[in-house]
């Protein structure tokens, strides 16, 4: 899938800078067909890994040093509690659970404390290492446990990192047990925050997020394969702060009350369009 929208007809749309690490900046090409936005040119495999390194990365750290890391570190706790919710109402008898870009181990964490036996998957070693202090062990791919299948399967804003779709979905159906529920969160860039910030909003977190969805690209990826979805629901809290860093991206500001504003109103009018800024996928396997 990867070849297939490197190779097709796709135009220019925007071009955005890496405000995180290295100050490059990256076009993001239309498929038509498919909708999607893929980042160009995409850093070689060899290198892409540097593009992680930096503690301004905040998912491979627990940072709390400045309010905004605050700000963030206290909807996680709020999001994580969410999550597992989700997946306790949705399958109930608590079973193996896999996750996907797993960061520090937050969520693992809290499921395990929860009943559920956990395994994750992290390719950073520094946020392995962090993860493994508060008792959860991380691999660094699934090579581990390739014979083993998942009830449940979570990438919480891990799909869009990956550079190979196609060959990340066999492995999905691979680790699924039947019936098993797939969980899969994505920034949506049909979003109205992200339409008032264009090159600015800050979930196109060039050049890591390779792939950028709309909700008929996303559904694309998982056509003719073994998932149904069956259910998607919005991550309120992440228009307000993605609101905030576009603001730093665009003002040289951490303007609070204009993010608030710029977020409550992407989510009052994803109530009808249901464009939210990000949204978790919901899916079951069949046979």
């Amino acid at each position: 899938m990867e070849e297939q929208y490197l190779l097709s007809s796709q135009r220019k749309i925007l071009t955005c800078k890496d405000h995180t690490v290295s100050g490059e900046n990256f076009d993001l090409l239309l498929d038509e067909d498919s909708e999607m936005l893929v980042t160009y040119p995409r850093p070689d495999k060899r290198v892409l890994s540097n593009y992680y390194r930096s503690e301004a990365y905040i998912s491979h750290t627990d940072s709390s040093s400045s309010l905004k890391d605050k700000i963030y570190q206290s909807v996680k706790k709020f999001m994580l509690q969410k999550k597992l919710k989700w997946i306790n109402k949705k399958f109930p008898q608590k079973g193996k659970l896999l996750d996907i870009g797993a960061g520090t181990g937050d969520f693992l964490a809290l499921a395990k404390l929860d009943g559920w036996k956990v395994k994750g998957i992290e390719p950073e070693i520094s946020a392995r290492k962090k993860a493994e202090e508060k008792g959860v062990k991380l691999f660094a791919d699934s090579s581990h446990f390739k014979s083993e299948k998942f009830d449940v399967i979570t990438m919480w804003h891990v799909l869009e990192h990956v550079p190979d779709l196609k060959a990340q979905v066999i492995e999905l159906e691979t680790l699924q047990k039947k019936d098993g529920l797939l969980i899969i969160a994505v920034p949506n860039y049909k979003s109205y925050d992200a339409s008032y910030y264009k090159e600015f909003w800050a979930a196109y977190d060039v050049p890591r997020h390779l792939w950028h969805f709309s909700r008929n690209s996303f559904k694309s990826v998982f056509s003719g394969t073994s998932f149904k979805q069956s259910d998607s629901k919005p991550l309120i809290f992440d228009s307000y702060y993605v609101s905030l860093l576009s603001e730093k991206y665009k003002t040289g500001n951490y303007n609070f009350l204009k993010a608030l504003y710029i977020g409550y109103i992407s989510n009052s009018k994803a109530k009808s369009s249901s464009e939210y800024s990000s949204i978790a996928y919901f899916f079951r396997k069949r046979s």
